[in-house]
This record gives structure tokens, sequence and C-alpha cells, in this order.
């Protein structure tokens, strides 16, 4: 896996200061993409064990209160492992709360193993391609009124979409 960039303190994308890591690689192609450089797997650096503790001790300061993984696409790096575990290593040292954004919707990546197992690990998920037409600077932690902020781990457990209240 390749990661664009780490924002440290980051407010823009979920409730609260946030550390936030932009993946390399998606497969969408949105018309009007905000981060079109993102999209080619081999942008940015790639991840190693050595970013990946250097993030965990980032987010493990008291005032970041949550993660966020976008991109890209974080739901299509899918062809190793690097995600994953470090989903699993954010709940398991930190417990912090993890938000995802995907243009993948909920109810595809349930059906995707790897994807779904991936999800599994997240609090919240901003899914839905980002469509231009639909753009709205208006609205909380998206860019688009189709898109939907989802209660991941309720929506698991019932196998229905819930949306966060508030956004």
């Amino acid at each position: 896996m390749n990661y664009a960039q780490i924002r440290k303190y980051d407010t823009a994308n979920g409730p609260g200061i946030r550390t936030s890591l932009f993946v390399s690689g998606c497969t969408h192609n949105c018309q009007g993409c905000f981060n079109h450089d993102y999209m080619k797997f081999n942008y940015g650096m790639p991840w190693s064990s050595a970013i990946e503790n250097e993030f965990l001790e980032m987010i493990k300061e008291d005032q970041i209160k949550g993660i966020t993984i976008l991109g890209g696409e974080p739901m299509d790096q899918v062809q190793d492992d690097s995600l994953l575990n470090l989903l699993k290593r954010i709940k398991n040292e930190t417990g912090k709360n993890i938000w995802l954004y995907s243009g993948y919707t909920f109810e595809q990546i349930v059906t995707h193993e790897q994807r779904k197992e991936m999800l599994t690990f997240c609090d919240a998920l901003v899914d839905g391609l980002f469509v231009e037409e639909l753009k709205n600077l208006k609205l909380k932690f998206k860019g688009s009124s189709n898109q939907r902020i989802i209660d991941v781990q309720t929506s698991l457990a019932n196998g229905e979409v819930h949306e966060l209240e508030g956004y």
C-alpha cells in the first residue's frame, strides 16, 4: 500500500481533532475528484512498519479523538493486508474511533470478504461516490448529497443501514 499524506491534526474529515491517513489508489475516477493525484496506486510513499509505528504513536495523543482513513479509495486496498492490519492495531492499541470514506456503498462493501473485514474495525463509514452534480458545500463531512454517514457497528449487527444522527 502507498499513502499520499498523513494529517496529524485534521478537523475537516470527522468530528473532533483527528489524524487522517490518505491512501493512494482508487478505481472510481469520480468527475470533480478533489484528490485526483491520489487515484494512482503508486502515488506517494510506500507504507512501512516504521511509518505504521510512527502513525500509532501520533494517534495515541490525548487530543486526538479519532482517526479518518480516506484517499484515494481505502476499500481498494485489498492487494495486501496493510490497511487491514493498521485498522486492527488502531482498535487494539488505542480503542479510538475510526471513520472511513469510501466510494463504495455499505451494501457493496459487505458483499466483498476483504472489504467487509476492514469495515468491521470502523465506527463510521461515509459511503457513496462523489457526484459533482450533487456537490453541496453546506454538508457536514460529505462532499455530495447522495453520500451517507453510517453507524457501521449498528448496521453490521442489524443487517441494515443505520445512519448516524446529526450529520
